[in-house]
């Protein structure tokens, strides 16, 4: 009788340790590959990598969904040209090229009766028709193509009613390491190519323009981010979590993985408000000067002051107007000194409008004087 009751007790000792361990099991299996049938016994914490990368996955489906009916593929077309063929068959003969759209840029919907907002150097050559067309297919005529003279910004107009508008978001406090998403043509081929990383770093200074084009443009304080953008990106947004426009994707670094640039949303802001008030974009400041820097090193072994060398002086620019001369060294600007470390002249001329005054303390020839000098108009 003893004998049968330890045989039971074993046997209900043994199931239990086999459920304990399948239940055990079981755990450590819908932490690792996400069963959810023990949700129940086994609660999960919450903020859980898993959970983590879902709501990451939502953000991005989300914003796609949102924005990407915003995005455009912006296309370039020659004008049609006679040329000479040659023919295995027939030899020499007649023929045209061009007249065919190829995409070559991305841009983003700004307003519902067709402004569009992309990269200046994506729409630079004036001889070129360009072509607009929408996530839906809808193909239109570029009819008005403005240009910033300061930024790599350009405004496309087309006739067109009902479109949906991007959100303009704030790039004044974005932090690095914050999650972006960018949308756009890549290569000049995929249309509506999503990828998505994160700010890499603020501030940076490039240059930036088109292969293609052969177009390059000095751009300071952009955005930094690992997101993938290919030629052809340049134009689309780069966005937030929260589907927000903080910047305009502008170029990529030459030689290197995951390191592409855009352009802050609030310099586009700034312009994108003159143009609408005005009709043009803001003029940029022209002073006039070819000019190389005086280290401290080569300012000492001449006798000279440190500051900034005069190597020629445009004809009719207003640095000519107002008596700068070939040879003179600038060694203060609106009363700074200028070092090695301060920001060149042409940074603190972009800073300006045209018709602002800049104050510049000069050595020539051993003696100093100060020149104040009425910025001119860049021309586009």
């Amino acid at each position: 009788m003893k004998s049968s009751l330890s045989k039971k007790i074993l046997i209900g000792v043994a199931i239990l340790t086999v459920v304990a361990a399948a239940l055990a099991s079981g755990a450590a299996a819908d932490r690792l590959f996400g069963f959810k049938p023990l949700d129940k016994f086994f609660p999960r914490p919450s903020g859980g990598i898993r959970e983590r990368i879902i709501t990451e996955e939502s953000d991005v489906i989300d914003v796609v969904k949102k924005v990407g009916p915003s995005v455009v593929t912006i296309s370039a077309v020659e004008p049609v040209r006679q040329v000479i063929q040659f023919s295995p068959f027939g030899g020499f003969e007649k023929g045209t090229q061009g007249g065919s759209p190829q995409d070559i840029g991305s841009g983003f919907i700004v307003s519902a009766d067709g402004l569009i907002v992309t990269n200046k150097h994506v729409v630079a050559d004036t001889t070129l028709t360009y072509k607009i067309s929408t996530s839906d297919g809808r193909t239109y005529d570029a009819t008005q193509i403005n240009r910033d003279p300061g930024n790599d910004i350009a405004v496309v107009k087309i006739e067109a009613s009902g479109l949906i508008p991007v959100e303009l978001g704030d790039s004044s406090n974005l932090q690095v390491g914050q999650f972006v998403i960018a949308i756009g043509t890549a290569l000049g081929e995929f249309r509506n190519t999503v990828t998505t990383g994160v700010i890499s770093g603020l501030g940076r200074g490039i240059d930036a323009g088109g292969s293609f084009r052969g177009y390059v443009e000095r751009l300071d304080n952009v955005i930094q981010t690992d997101a993938a953008i290919n030629p052809g990106n340049s134009g689309g947004p780069l966005l937030n979590s929260a589907g927000q426009v903080i910047g305009i994707n502008v170029a990529v670094a030459e030689g290197a993985n995951n390191i592409a640039f855009a352009i802050p949303i609030n310099t586009v802001k700034e312009a994108l408000d003159t143009f609408r008030s005005s009709g043009k974009f803001p003029t940029r400041a022209y002073l006039g000067v070819e000019y190389q820097v005086v280290s401290q090193q080569v300012a000492l072994l001449n006798n000279v002051p440190q500051g900034i060398y005069i190597v020629s002086v445009i004809p009719t620019s207003p640095a000519e107007k107002f008596g700068i001369e070939a040879g003179d060294i600038v060694y203060k600007i609106d009363g700074s000194t200028v070092g090695e470390d301060s920001e060149t002249l042409s940074k603190i001329i972009s800073g300006k409008k045209s018709g602002e005054t800049l104050s510049l303390d000069i050595w020539r020839r051993g003696e100093t004087k100060n020149i104040k000098v009425t910025l001119g108009e860049a021309g586009q």
